[in-house]
């Protein structure tokens, strides 16, 4: 595999937004790096569903009496979700140089079935 190609799925992970748009717009008929493309950005999701659905849940449980506790206790199942994000981003980044397409853990296959 060319050493272009695997730059280029590397910047889907390094810079999530601009390597987005740039796979988009310049990378977008190579099936390797529309791969990635496809779990750096299911990875993004995750941390980003995972913060939004505490903030709501969080604000709701607040206004019970003593309900913010809860919220700060929930709020261990987002550090799980950037842990987890971690790891799954470590190991995209490892199948990138190796010029594997595997699925990262946790949330690849769902990443996988992304549109794009």
């Amino acid at each position: 595999m060319k050493l272009s190609t695997r730059i280029s799925a590397l910047l889907a992970y390094l810079l999530p937004v601009i390597g987005w748009l740039y796979i988009g717009l310049f990378q977008r008929n190579n099936p390797f790096v529309r791969f990635h493309l496809r779990q750096s950005m299911g990875v993004f999701i995750v941390l980003v569903a995972a913060f939004v659905g505490w903030a709501g849940i969080g604000w709701l449980i607040a206004w019970i009496p003593y309900g913010f506790v809860f919220s700060v206790a929930l709020f261990t199942l987002v550090l799980v979700a950037i842990f987890a994000a971690a790891f799954a981003w470590i190991l995209g980044i490892v199948n990138v140089l190796r010029a594997r397409k595997a699925f990262i853990p946790f949330f690849g296959r769902w990443a996988d079935r992304l549109p794009i």
